[in-house]
Order: C-alpha cells, then structure tokens, then sequence
C-alpha cells in the first residue's frame, strides 16, 4: 500500500481552484509551461488531456507567444459578450435591495434638512416641511 496523499487543512480544492484562476498572472504562467513542454516534444494533444483544454488552444497559444511574445498570453479586456444594456442600467439591476432602501432613506431625510435650510432663507415656503424618517429597513426586520 502506498502513502497518503497530502491533504490541506485550511483550504478545500474549490478554494484553491478559486485563488489560481483569480489571478491573471498565475494563468499565463500555466500558458508558458504548456508552452515549454510543447518546446520539449510533447504532443499537444497530450497537453490539452492535462491542461484540460483543447489542444486547438494549446496551439493556438503557442502561434500566439511565437508572434507576440508572452504579451500574446495575457488576458485581453473586451473579450467576451458584451451587454445590451447601459452601465446605469446594469447599476440598478445590481444594486442590492438593501442598498437602495438606506438612500432612498438618507436622500429623504437630507432633502427635509436642505429644505429646511431653504425656508429659513426664505425661498421655497410654499412646499410642505419634509419630516424625517426613522423606520428600520423592511429587509432586516424579515431577516
């Protein structure tokens, strides 16, 4: 029988997976070992079984560190689909329910103080005084 495998203890597999691919660096380095081992006479297909891509992309990689150098490897922006809808429209679908609660309570509440400050000078005395609020966000009573 053979020995154990080392086995971590802080971390699980997913984890380190995340880290390695969060980082662009640590990628490129994976391109230029592939690439390296392509130098050394294994087959791409081989590489693409261990790497765990096609082996068009292992050649394609290597075409591409052949005519740009490493700078062929990195990530470029832009790549991928890009969305119909504008980046304000892609902040309010985004924005958290929670965050949109709390500003509209301060937007709110400081409208009522900037008013407030207006009557005293006179100006706006026609619109009604806006009360402050004070109430709990409906999300954090459910919660």
């Amino acid at each position: 029988m053979g020995r154990k495998s080392k086995q971590l203890r802080n971390f699980t597999t997913e984890q380190v997976e995340a880290l390695f691919e969060s980082d662009s660096n640590y990628l490129t380095g994976v391109k230029i070992l592939a690439i390296i081992q392509l130098c050394k006479g294994y087959s791409s297909r081989k590489l693409s079984e261990f790497y765990g891509v096609s082996f068009k992309q292992i050649c394609n990689r290597a075409d591409r560190f052949d005519a740009e150098g490493i700078q062929g490897l990195r990530l470029k922006p832009g790549r991928g689909r890009h969305s119909f809808l504008t980046e304000s429209q892609t902040l309010e679908l985004n924005t958290p329910s929670h965050a949109q609660c709390v500003a509209s309570h301060h937007e709110r509440n400081l409208s009522g103080f900037l008013l407030e400050k207006l009557q005293n000078r006179d100006l706006m005395v026609n619109l009604p005084k806006i009360e402050p609020k004070f109430y709990l966000d409906p999300m954090k009573v459910l919660d």
